[in-house]
């Protein structure tokens, strides 16, 4: 696995949020999430204060975005706070995970249980930013 700073993406960052539990890379029509080791992402902690910054940074409600999680760290999801997520009328274009942990695939599938629109898996940065340059942003 591979950091957006190692690709030849990171130059297209239109911005940068590092925060002491994750790394969050803002694009055009897109945004990329690196979530720290050992961190246990929630709601108010965590997420709350990315979207708050992420919207405000390119005025929108995030529906014409796709959320990537970069999982190349190992860390736990409070998959229960994507009720909260949409209880606060936020939205995505589409939601991307990249892992290539087996453990990960466990997880990928709790969060699916609750998040309401449909999620797309990858294994590599490459393949997840291939696909959505295709055009293929919603998970069908």
């Amino acid at each position: 696995m591979v950091s957006i700073k190692d690709t030849i993406f990171y130059k297209h960052v239109l911005h940068e949020l590092n925060y002491p539990f994750a790394d969050v890379y803002i694009f055009k029509d897109y945004v990329i999430s690196e979530i720290k080791e050992g961190v246990i992402f929630n709601w108010e902690d965590n997420a709350k204060p990315i979207i708050n910054d992420v919207t405000s940074f390119l005025d929108t409600d995030g529906s014409n975005l796709v959320y990537i999680s970069n999982r190349i760290n190992s860390y736990s999801v409070m998959a229960q706070d994507w009720v909260k997520f949409f209880k606060n009328s936020y939205n995505l274009k589409g939601y991307y995970v990249i892992s290539d942990r087996k453990t990960s695939k466990l997880s990928y599938m709790i969060e699916n249980l609750f998040f309401k629109n449909k999620m797309k898996r990858f294994s590599s940065i490459y393949e997840a930013l291939n696909w959505l340059e295709k055009g293929f942003s919603e998970v069908a």
